[in-house]
């Protein structure tokens, strides 16, 4: 039975509503853009702690334009917040005036957003959402984002690259602008040279540039005859002016670059959806949730990893839910389904010792993730509250542990179970079963970029705490990520000690430590006993990575930090560096 049309004052109310929605995210867009837009003179000002704060603070900007949008719609609404039939004509009127627009599926999340605080809701409602599990949202955009183009003369290849870095119009000069294009036409001829004997025709960027952290990027494709290959070129602002630091062709390297274990763009796009179309066609394998992410559009990535899971949910109705590979952990429970590439991680509700905190510490640990640079080394997790998931697609001896041990975070509403909050990840493989599973060399790498993923996250001030092979995987690159923050903590908030000498025999045959140990103080000459890695693995960190064994190092690094000064991460290695 359909419902009663609405009253003349209803209908009224339900269109101030519904414009009232649209404009706020036109404010929210407008500030979002305000702040990404600072990312150009950052750059040209080598303002590097001014670039953190923006991105800390565009971060929290989705969250503070919902709770303002709250409070002005609830003194329209008055006593019919909850009014179903209501929303039902404001989420008619909301599509109405979206409708047509690139980027429509962001103003949708931003509603479902408003709706999902007002109502509490526990899953879906389809009633007041807008809810479409069984379409691409990028399927309809067929407008080009804007992009310059410059053919590639066979006889002058650099005039074309020299050109599209001029194009570029920073307040900064080059401090060798046709030695920099010569050099992007010599790496490409030499990735590309499998292409043919003249390989480049034709390169696409677009006219947004890509900002993060130090550098700047160009973004786009280069065309041969018959193929094409993504073009991402990486500039530096150094003390002698502009230079192109690398040139990435290969779809490896930029998907790397755009990954899930790097902080978001700072991209002035005037419309997001047309940048992920073109994003997609460069990166055919990148999943669509995470390139709305890495853009800044954190709660549209969440909106298609949900919509793109569950869907994969429902097409695989005999398929279970299941522990995730790995040892489990003491204060998460964390499962999968096995034939997609995701793990949630459940708190759990007492945690076993030596653990001494709360969850609301833990929640603090994944909040604080959120907000940092993650240069590559910490896997973004997001929080999902109130999922719904149908009891009888989880194995029995999963279902036996979340209600033993996570009870607190469960109810059962019919034939399903609701998960309160639960932190979601791209499953990669525990770097613990990784190194059983390689051969000696590979492994040794393993074990050596794990020590240089300790020395990334400490560059950027970030301490794992818990160093053990379990909480670091393998991403589909090779590289190691840390994935478990419930002992992450900032390194300028540790007290690196050096390891006393014992004095008696007594002191030197102790299991623990014969002196006083704070909470805070840590024991770099100690590292080697938790890592867990064997012999020949520990060996060959030691000799590349063995700063990280000397307390001296780690307090040396603090007085960087402290004044600000914080060591280069470069997003790629050294052999992309052009010379």
């Amino acid at each position: 039975m359909s419902a009663p049309p609405l009253d003349p004052d209803q209908q009224q109310r339900a269109q101030a509503v519904s414009r009232a929605i649209f404009e706020a995210f036109e404010d929210y867009h407008a500030r979002f853009a305000q702040i990404t837009r600072r990312a150009r003179r950052r750059f040209e000002q080598r303002d590097w702690a001014g670039a953190r704060q923006d991105a800390v603070e565009r971060i929290a900007l989705y969250d503070q334009c919902i709770a303002e949008c709250r409070l002005r719609l609830q003194a329209v609404l008055l006593g019919h917040a909850h009014d179903r039939a209501l929303w039902r004509a404001i989420r008619g009127g909301f599509a109405h005036r979206i409708e047509g627009l690139i980027d429509q599926e962001l103003y949708k999340t931003f509603y479902n957003t408003l709706t999902r605080r007002f109502f509490g809701t526990r899953g879906v409602d389809a009633t007041v959402e807008f809810v479409a599990l069984d379409i691409e949202p990028t399927a309809a955009i067929t407008h080009p984002v804007a992009r310059h183009t410059y053919a590639v003369s066979e006889r002058r290849p650099a005039d074309a690259f020299a050109q599209a870095l001029q194009d570029v119009r920073l307040d900064v000069p080059y401090a060798h602008r046709l030695r920099c294009a010569a050099a992007v036409v010599v790496r490409l001829q030499d990735d590309l040279a499998h292409w043919g004997p003249q390989p480049l025709r034709q390169i696409e960027l677009l006219e947004t540039v890509f900002y993060r952290e130090r550098r700047a990027y160009l973004v786009g494709r280069v065309f041969g005859e018959h193929r094409f290959s993504p073009c991402v070129i990486a500039l530096v602002h150094t003390p002698q002016g502009l230079k192109v630091e690398a040139v990435l062709s290969q779809r490896a390297d930029v998907a790397h670059l755009f990954g899930i274990s790097r902080s978001y763009f700072q991209a002035d796009l005037p419309t997001v959806g047309d940048a992920v179309v073109f994003l997609q066609s460069v990166l055919p394998h990148k999943p669509l949730d995470e390139l709305y992410t890495v853009l800044g559009r954190a709660k549209q990535g969440k909106t298609e990893r949900f919509r793109t899971f569950f869907r994969h949910f429902a097409e695989q109705p005999d398929e279970q839910l299941v522990h995730a590979e790995g040892t489990p952990g003491m204060v998460m429970a964390v499962f999968t389904l096995p034939s997609y590439p995701l793990v949630f991680k459940l708190i759990r509700d007492r945690f076993a010792w030596p653990k001494q905190m709360s969850r609301k510490d833990v929640e603090g640990k994944y909040a604080l993730v959120f907000h940092l640079d993650r240069v590559g080394r910490l896997l973004d997790a997001q929080p999902y509250r109130s999922l719904r998931f149908p009891r009888a697609r989880f194995s029995p001896a999963l279902l036996a542990e979340l209600q033993d041990s996570c009870a607190g975070s469960l109810s059962i509403e019919g034939e399903d179970l609701i998960i309160a909050l639960c932190y979601v990840q791209r499953r990669l493989r525990p770097l613990n079963l990784y190194l059983r599973e390689q051969t000696p060399e590979a492994a040794r790498a393993a074990a050596i970029d794990y020590g240089q993923a300790i020395v990334d996250m400490a560059s950027n001030n970030i301490f794992p705490g818990d160093m053990l092979l379990k909480n670091f995987g393998v991403s589909r690159q090779g590289r190691a990520v840390f994935y478990d923050y419930d002992e992450l903590c900032l390194v300028t908030d540790c007290n690196f000690r050096d390891w006393p000498t014992p004095t008696t025999p007594e002191e030197q045959m102790a299991d623990e430590p014969w002196f006083h140990v704070a909470p805070r103080d840590v024991f770099p000459e100690r590292f080697p006993l938790f890592m867990g890695l064997p012999a020949a693995q520990l060996e060959a960190l030691r000799r590349v990575h063995g700063q990280l064994f000397r307390p001296q190092w780690w307090r040396e690094l603090q007085q960087r930090l402290a004044v600000g000064d914080y060591p280069d991460t470069p997003p790629y290695p050294a052999a992309l560096r052009l010379a």
